[in-house]
């Protein structure tokens, strides 16, 4: 187990530009199954989720090519449907929350498929019945191996039709579109989710001879389509670190500036951050933020309490919650953080707590925070990370102590974040990777 060793204190400065989005990643990597021809897909972030995912591609008998260390070269000519099920390919499978996604090309291609329980953060319940159920409107017969815990689903053919989704999950979405470019006939969802990651998703595949409507919106609108051919893509910046960088900032009262956000497609996260005080500049497509060692939260016009809370695109995605909370112990007021969407995202508090952060955790989604503003220092600790998400956080808090922090199990951290150490160093952090 690898850690982080966190000299706090210093103020960063300098120019940092965003890795390709994961989320995106883990999607399009996918959608290479569903074609024989060479897929090249760039700014490939080089993080842990993302080398597995590409790792068990290859023993699937994918062709792959590194043309250089953030693009790829993908040719799904000669599938190993042997592999597939296969104890190697199911222990690969569970370390990694990804594979859910390979489900929808590998249906709609081969006709069956084999999942276990796939793996990733322990962040709460992260059902897949939306994943099933629309599976099962396109023709797909599902079932569940309760000894095995795996996934069996088979389908003699798929037939477009309509159906309106339970909830609007990303994944889920994804892997029915994928699962219904191919398919006999018009198929419509509604409540699909629209973030620009799905887009990105939709696009490439247009660009491979698929037939999609409403891109953007909740409507979609899909004529399978016999084939789809080779294409490039390149990957968008990733949303969430451009927020951990403004996060880092601001709880560091550095001056930074983000290059290449893709400002158009951040939606309200830049204002969500506004909401704690915290100034953003925006010049072309990047973000600075000034040096400021003071933000004070906004209030609403009544004159109530700041509540922030996740929702699905084009609501604040939840993935930036965590960092948002830390944010708010520095502040000069008190939020409200909501976590509607996992059960367990915000059980890291206590570290903070340990720090001296003045949190009160109402219960597994709500926590209330009393920003101290300029009085408030957090105190350096020794933590481990659960998750991603809350282990980029605990980052953002121990750079922000004064004093040493030690951050163990930071290869959750890794797996989103690309030699994430490495480029802070480079900006004034002292951060040892031991």
């Amino acid at each position: 187990m690898a850690s982080f060793r966190i000299e706090g204190g210093h103020k960063l400065s300098g120019e940092i530009t965003p890795q390709g989005a994961k989320n995106e990643a883990l999607q399009v990597i996918c959608a290479c199954l569903l074609t024989k021809e060479e897929v090249i897909i760039d700014n490939i972030p080089h993080i842990a989720d993302i080398v597995q995912l590409i790792d068990l591609m290859q023993k699937m008998g994918v062709e792959v090519k590194e043309i250089n260390r953030n693009k790829y070269s993908f040719k799904a000519q000669n599938i190993d449907l042997d592999y597939i099920g296969s104890t190697d390919y199911n222990k690969r499978c569970t370390s990694l929350r990804g594979s859910v996604m390979l489900l929808g090309p590998i249906l709609s291609r081969f006709k069956s498929a084999i999942l276990p329980q796939p793996g990733g953060d322990k962040i709460g319940r992260r059902h897949l019945d939306t994943h099933f159920q629309g599976f099962s409107k396109l023709g797909a017969t599902f079932k569940y191996d309760t000894e095995n815990s795996l996934y069996r689903i088979t389908a003699e053919e798929l037939k477009g039709t309509y159906m309106l989704l339970d909830e609007a999950s990303v994944t889920g979405t994804a892997n029915i579109i994928m699962a219904a470019v191919l398919a006999e006939g018009k198929t419509t969802i509604y409540n699909a989710a629209c973030e620009p990651y799905l887009q990105q998703l939709c696009k490439m595949l247009v660009s491979m001879g698929a037939i999609i409507g409403g891109i953007g919106s909740n409507l979609l609108h899909i004529t399978g389509v016999k084939k789809l051919k080779g294409c490039s893509h390149k990957i968008l910046p990733d949303m969430i670190e451009v927020g951990s960088f403004i996060g880092i900032a601001a709880m560091t009262g550095s001056q930074l500036r983000i290059k290449d956000v893709s400002i158009a497609n951040l939606g309200i996260i830049p204002d969500s951050f506004r909401k704690l005080g915290i100034k953003l500049i925006i010049e072309n497509d990047d973000i600075i933020i000034p040096q400021q060692d003071i933000f004070k939260v906004e209030s609403y016009i009544d004159g109530s309490i700041l509540s922030i809370s996740d929702a699905p695109w084009p609501g604040l995605t939840p993935d930036l919650l965590s960092i948002i909370l830390v944010l708010a112990t520095k502040a000069k007021g008190s939020v409200l953080i909501h976590q509607k969407m996992f059960e367990s995202r915000l059980f890291f508090v206590d570290k903070l707590i340990d720090m001296g952060a003045q949190i009160i955790l109402c219960d597994p989604h709500r926590a209330t925070i009393i920003g101290m503003g300029e009085d408030f220092h957090l105190r350096p600790a020794v933590m481990t990370s659960p998750d991603i998400r809350a282990g980029i956080s605990l980052l953002i808090a121990a750079l922000s102590a004064s004093g040493v922090s030690v951050i163990h199990n930071i290869e959750q951290i890794d797996r989103g974040y690309e030699a994430i150490d490495e480029r802070l160093n480079v900006l004034g952090a002292k951060i040892i990777r031991e």
